[in-house]
């Protein structure tokens, strides 16, 4: 392909990541889960302070990302 058709396919499918990203803030307070606050997730409230892991949320996001980018590195072949 030539390259500028090949980049102008690269920022159509980030523009669509893009996208996606943002319908899914948007709409974020109407799912039934909420990330940053599912089973697992670490908090500990002090007198003073609160510490606060999301360790389920990270490894969510992480599996989701590491889906995505292997499926784009399928999709290039």
């Amino acid at each position: 392909m030539e390259p500028l058709r090949e980049l102008g396919k690269t920022l159509l499918f980030l523009a669509g990541i893009l996208a996606l990203v943002g319908a899914f803030f948007y709409f974020g307070g109407k799912v039934p889960f909420r990330l940053g606050r599912l089973p697992g997730d670490i908090v500990q409230e002090g007198e003073h302070t609160t510490f606060y892991f999301p360790l389920t949320t990270s490894v969510l996001l992480s599996v989701g990302v590491s889906l995505l980018l292997w499926l784009i590195s399928r999709l290039r072949r």
